[in-house]
């Protein structure tokens, strides 16, 4: 009976996320920086003026966002 009910909480929440995607609408965190903010971000990383701390600090964002930035920007 468990199973059976997992199993129909699971059909329902994929058919839901299907419905969502059709009319436009997508999942997961929204970006806190924008694309300009991003490529500043990355200017200053790389020009070794400033440290990590001070770069995080200027964009109001944690380490792991900073370099979950940084690892996007390499592969676009």
């Amino acid at each position: 009976m468990a199973e059976f009910e997992r199993n129909l909480i699971r059909e329902r929440t994929k058919a839901g996320l299907e419905a969502a995607r059709a009319r436009g609408r997508k999942g997961g965190r929204k970006v806190k920086l924008k694309p300009q903010q991003i490529a500043a971000l990355k200017t200053m990383y790389e020009s070794k003026a400033h440290t990590v701390e001070e770069v995080c600090a200027v964009f109001g964002v944690s380490k792991p966002t900073l370099y979950s930035y940084l690892k996007t920007q390499k592969i676009e």
